[in-house]
Order: C-alpha cells, then sequence, then structure tokens
C-alpha cells in the first residue's frame, strides 16, 4: 500500500511531540501487586516523552514541546531526551510545578498497575504562549496526544501549535492516547483502566478530529473517539468528521490502516500482522509502535514497511522491562526484521541484547587519557614496606583525584580525561570523581587471581545496580590460550557471568587482558586471546592491552575492526615502565585506529606516593610531581599521534 503523503522539504526536524513528559518508576519486582513492590527502576516516561526518544533512538531529528519541573527530575528528562539526540529547546522549565510522575507494576501478561502522580503537574501547564512558531514551521510533521485536550490551558496551546502547522504545511498526527483517569473519569488510583465511556471526552475528540491527517489509536482508543462501543461503527463516525488516514493499534494481531471509506470488517483494512513474542510489559508498546511508524512513514516508505517497523518496536518494547529504554536502535530494529520468524523471545537474543547495549548514542571518546589508580595490594606492600599505617592509603587517592582535576584544568583537556579508582582504598575518591563527565572506571577482580574471583562476591549483577551508571567496569584478567583447558574453562566462564551482568545493569565493561604467568608469551599471544573471547560471544566495550609492536597493533585494529565495529577501543597499560619507555611504545602504536589512549598508574604515581608516605613532601609536592608525569605522557601522545599516517581507504570505518 503506497503511502501519499506528501512533506515539505528542507525542515530542520522531522516530528516535533507535544504532550507528557514524565518520570517513570518502574517496579523491579515482576508477579507481585505494585503495594508488594520493594524497589524500582527510573526511567523516561510520558506518551509523547516515550515516542520523541523512540524517533530520536531510530534516527529520526526529532523535537519535544513540553514543560518539565524545577528540580532534579525535570533536569534528568531533559538530559535523557538530549542525550538520545532530540532538540529540547523548546521545553520550557516551569518555575511553580513538579514534574510528572508514574508509578508501574508487572504483575503477570495482563495485569499492569499504574499510578499516575500529575496533580497540576509542569507538563499540564503547557500554554499558547510556549508555542514558538517559527519552530513549528521548521517541522515535517507535529505530534500530539488526546490527553493534551483534557484541561483548557493545554487545550489552548494544542490548537496554537496546530494553528501553526496548518499554516506551514507540516502534517499533523492525533494519538488518541485514551487515559480515563487524565480525563478525571475513574479513582485516582485507577490509572491501569483503559477504557469507560464518555460523552463528554467523545465531544472532545470529535471537535478536533479534523485537524489531523493521521489519526492512531487502539480499538478502544476508536471506540471513544467514535462515542460507538463497536468498532467499525465508531470509524465510521470517526470519518464523517476527518479525512485523515486512520491507523489501528490491534494489539498482537498487528494494525490496520484505513484510508477513504471504512470496510465493513477491519480484515478487510489493509493489514499487517505483528510479530509473536513472549510479553514482559505492555506499558510504552503504543508509544514505540508510533516511533516506528515514523520512522518508515517521515521518510516516504510504503504503508507495509511502516507498519511492519511500527509492529516490530512495539513486539521488542512488550519484551523488555521499561518503555523509553526499552526503545530499539535501527541497528536493533532492522536485526530483528531480518529473523523476526524465529526471535520469538528477543529478550533472550545475545546479539540483539548486545546490539541494544552497543547502538544507541553514547560520548564518543576520541583521545582519552586514564590516570590508573586503582591499585590495591600493590599500594597495601608499599604501606608495609615503609612501616606507615594502611588507612593513609584512602587521603592518597584523594590527592590523586586532585591530580586529574589539575591536569584538566592546567591542559584544558576537558571531555579527555579519566581515572581508574577502587572503593576499598578509593571509594572516597570515587565519589569526588564520579559526575565530572571524565571517563571513570572501577575494578571488580580480586588482585591476582586466576580464575578471576570477583571482589565483592560472585553475585556481580548484584552489586552492580548500586553502582553510577557513568562508571566503566574493569576487570583484569590473566589468560593465555595455550593453558590448561581447566583453567582456560574457568577463566572464560568468570567473564562470560561478567558480561551477561554488564550487559543486564547498562554499564560498559573494560577488559584488561594480561598473559597468565608460567607460560610463553609470544608477540601474538594478546591476539590470539582477544580472537578466542570474540568467537565465545564476547564483545567488552573496551580493551586495555599491554604495549606491543606496530606489526601487532595493525593486526589488532583489523581484528576489532572485523568482530565489533562498536567497540570503543583500546587503552594502553603502563605495567609500571619507565616515562621514556611508555613514549616510545606510543610510537608504535601512533597509527593504531583502535587504541585511543592509555591508562597508566604506577608510572605516574610509584615514586611521588613513595615520597610522600615517607613524609619526604607534602600533598602539593605529591600533586605536583604526579601532574608533571601524566602531562608529560598526555603531551607525547598527542605530538605523537599527530604524526600519524592517514587512515587506510578500506576495511570497515571504526566509529571514532
Amino acid at each position: 500500500m503506497k503511502n501519499p503523503t506528501v512533506f515539505a522539504k528542507g525542515r530542520k526536524h522531522e516530528v516535533v511531540s507535544i504532550g507528557r513528559l514524565a518520570v517513570d518508576l518502574y517496579s523491579n519486582q515482576y508477579g507481585c501487586d505494585l503495594e508488594d513492590a520493594s524497589s524500582f527502576a527510573k526511567y523516561l516516561g510520558g506518551s509523547s516523552g516515550n515516542v520523541a526518544f523512540g524517533c530520536a533512538r531510530l534516527g529520526l531529528r526529532s523535537a519535544m514541546i513540553t514543560r518539565v519541573g524545577n528540580e532534579q527530575m525535570g533536569r534528568f528528562l531533559v538530559k535523557t531526551l538530549a542525550d538520545e539526540g532530540c532538540d529540547v529547546s523548546q521545553i520550557k522549565v516551569d518555575p511553580a510545578r513538579m514534574t510528572a510522575l508514574a508509578i508501574l507494576g508487572i504483575k503477570d501478561r495482563q495485569t499492569f498497575p499504574l499510578l499516575f502522580y500529575r496533580d497540576n503537574c509542569a507538563d499540564m501547564a503547557f500554554c499558547p504562549e510556549d508555542v514558538d512558531e517559527s519552530f513549528i514551521a521548521d517541522c515535517m510533521a507535529l505530534h500530539i496526544t488526546g490527553t493534551h485536550f483534557s484541561k483548557a490551558l493545554v487545550r489552548a496551546g494544542s490548537l496554537r501549535a496546530l494553528e501553526y502547522a496548518h499554516r506551514h504545511n507540516v502534517r499533523t498526527i492525533l494519538d488518541i492516547d485514551y487515559r480515563p483517569v487524565l480525563w478525571g473519569l475513574t479513582t485516582p488510583g485507577d490509572g491501569e483502566t483503559r477504557y469507560i465511556p464518555s460523552r463528554e471526552v467523545t465531544t472532545r475528540l470529535q471537535e478536533i478530529l479534523g485537524h489531523f491527517d493521521l489519526i492512531v489509536g487502539t480499538e478502544a482508543e476508536f471506540e471513544i473517539a467514535g462515542g460507538v462501543a463497536e468498532l467499525i461503527p465508531a470509524l465510521r463516525e470517526v470519518r464523517r468528521r476527518t479525512s485523515a488516514t486512520l491507523i489501528v493499534k490491534l494489539g498482537p494481531l498487528g494494525c490496520a490502516i484505513v484510508e477513504g471509506e471504512v470496510p465493513d470488517r477491519i480484515e478487510d483494512a489493509f493489514s499487517v500482522p505483528s510479530p509473536r513474542v513472549e510479553v514482559l510489559n505492555v506499558l510504552g508498546a503504543g508509544d514505540a509502535f508510533l516511533a516506528g511508524f515514523f520512522s518508515g512513514w517521515l521518510r516516504g516508505l510504503d504503508y507495509d514497511i511502516c507498519c511492519r517497523r511500527a509492529n516490530a518496536a512495539g513486539a521488542l518494547v512488550v519484551s523488555r522491562h521499561a518503555c523509553a529504554p526499552a526503545m530499539p536502535t535501527k541497528e536493533e530494529l532492522d536485526y530483528f526484521l531480518e529473523h523476526v520468524d524465529v526471535l520469538t523471545e528477543p529478550a533472550n537474543d545475545s546479539t540483539l541484547n548486545w546490539l541494544h547495549h552497543v547502538t544507541p548514542k553514547r560520548h564518543i571518546w576520541n583521545d582519552v587519557f586514564i590516570f590508573a589508580f586503582d591499585h590495591r595490594s600493590q599500594l597495601y606492600d608499599l604501606a608495609c614496606q615503609l612501616g606507615v599505617p594502611e588507612t593513609r592509603l584512602r587521603p592518597l587517592k584523594r590527592l590523586l583525584v586532585e591530580t586529574v582535576a589539575r591536569t584538566e584544568r592546567r591542559l584544558g583537556l576537558y571531555g579527555s580525561l579519566g581515572a581508574l579508582i577502587d572503593d576499598q582504598y578509593g571509594e572516597d575518591a570515587l565519589h569526588a570523581a564520579t559526575g565530572r563527565g571524565w571517563w571513570l572506571g572501577r575494578p571488580v577482580e580480586q588482585p591476582g587471581t586466576n580464575p578471576v574471583i570477583f571482589e565483592l562476591g560472585s553475585s556481580i549483577g548484584s552489586v552492580l545496580v548500586h553502582w553510577p551508571k557513568e562508571q566503566v567496569v574493569k576487570c583484569l584478567i590473566f589468560y593465555h590460550p595455550d593453558d590448561l583447558p581447566e583453567r582456560r574453562l574457568a577463566q572464560e566462564s568468570q567473564v562470560r557471568t561478567l558480561c551477561e551482568a554488564t550487559n543486564e545493569s547498562g554499564h560498559e565493561l573494560l577488559l584488561e587482558l594480561i598473559p597468565a604467568k608460567g607460560l610463553p608469551s609470544d608477540p601474538d599471544t594478546i591476539l590470539r586471546t582477544m580472537t578466542r573471547f570474540y568467537n565465545l560471544g564476547i564483545h567488552p566495550d573496551w580493551w586495555k592491552l599491554p604495549p606491543t609492536s606496530a606489526e601487532q597493533w595493525a593486526r589488532i585494529d583489523e581484528l576489532i575492526e572485523s568482530r565489533d565495529p562498536y567497540s570503543r577501543g583500546v587503552v594502553m597499560l603502563g605495567l609500571n615502565a619507565p616515562i621514556e619507555q611508555l613514549i616510545a611504545s606510543f610510537e608504535e602504536a601512533k597509527d593504531s585506529r583502535t587504541c585511543c589512549g592509555f591508562a597508566v598508574g604506577r608510572s605516574i604515581f610509584q615514586d611521588p606516593t613513595r615520597a610522600w608516605l615517607m613524609g619526604e613532601i607534602d600533598d602539593e609536592g605529591l600533586i605536583d610531581r604526579c601532574c608533571d608525569s601524566f602531562e608529560q605522557l598526555i603531551i607525547a601522545w598527542q605530538r605523537i599521534r599527530s604524526r600519524r599516517r592517514p587512515p587506510r581507504g578500506q576495511g570497515p570505518a571504526f566509529p571514532r
């Protein structure tokens, strides 16, 4: 079925959404009533916010017009949308109202308790003055939800936006989005009920139907819009008031498109079935459906493609926990559509989960210079050797954080510096470093163990839920591809466990590889180890590797680019080598396309720390000496990389 929609050309934004933007708190416990839930996960929510987020994630130039409160939750929502690539310039901060909140549970496949906290909330203060005509004029499409016609103020703002849209040839979409509780038709605690007949709601909706080019809703939503508790008669009532294209969401049956006359049966309309998947949570599926549909519709694709993308996006979201974070990227959606006949349990597909982890927008680290002071056993041994109390290691690590901060200020390298810090001696240092915009790693291994033992217990996943998402999980792995099979298998099993835990928690993972002791280390030992891990389906976000030759760096480049084009890259470790030796190793890596920096520790802090522990230098002396060495390495790296050869014009592009 052809898509006859004509869009204005040359617009900055493809779709702008107006409506609900809220924080969702999802119960982490499945199968219980909401009152029995004990912990919650925080996500972006609200139907319009979900659609704007989902569109951005699928690569559309989306924007959002609404309000949030002048508080932490409002800032969280704006940052989350902006990080995904959505234009947030038209989101106003309301000084008098709080950001809306929804609390959601998952009882079973049919029961999803839901509480809305929206009394006088910020997004319902949206008004005509919030709408910039020039902004609307620079959009291809305007998307509004029915909820924003439920009150006089938001209705007036929405009508103003529609007026500007019609004036400037902007296509208009109504997502009926009927929630009886938001129209005051049920008790405040009953957010789960999806349909209550109401003549007032029907009248309000029918007054605006003629303003839209595309109207989207479930069977129940078209029934409230038509004022008839039967789908086909309701669609005919809607058709009497609008010539819009009607899209009926049929849940697990897919969707139907009605252009022109309404057929006698919905089965006679143009229909596209939905993929069959295991359902975890239906909340947010309709928003994903709309984002998926827009990803084809706004690009002029035929309706069958638009509907396939819409159904697939909805199917992926119903198989996952959240609304917005569950939205697929273009890469995920394409992969799912290619394998849709066999992926009935997408939540359990390792490739799909990997794509969901690596393909959303992430901060790009072109060069990253990491001061690694996550050392525990080495510093403990040093303190014992010098006869100083172990307690001095905590303030030491806090001073090393100041080293990174001072280097950042002195070199102006904002967005390029980082630190590796443990929580045994560095808990205060970690707290001080978090939130600065640094690359920040945190180790999980007990030093020197092979197979690796996780420092905070075998249940590593239960530990990571308490970590800030910005912290990268770092794990040092001693491994040799020629080791005894039982030792290799045990180590591989632990790495698999860690990968699964980080994939579930959403943290990035850095694997540091050092050949296992007692076996000969050949030039290609590290390369063979990486190949083995890739063969096992292990794709860490980052690698931390020893210095090697230019020849081996070229082979590492080829391996990563062929096996993991989404890899964040490699950082070179120092192994307590002298500064001059490290700089020489930078020369070997200067043409590498995947080595993007270094993570060096003892080469920088070992001698100054010894002097500080002995009382030979004070705090300032420690910081200055560490800064000098750290900056020497950074400046050398930059000088050497400026002389690198242009990349070869072949092979897959590395996303740097």
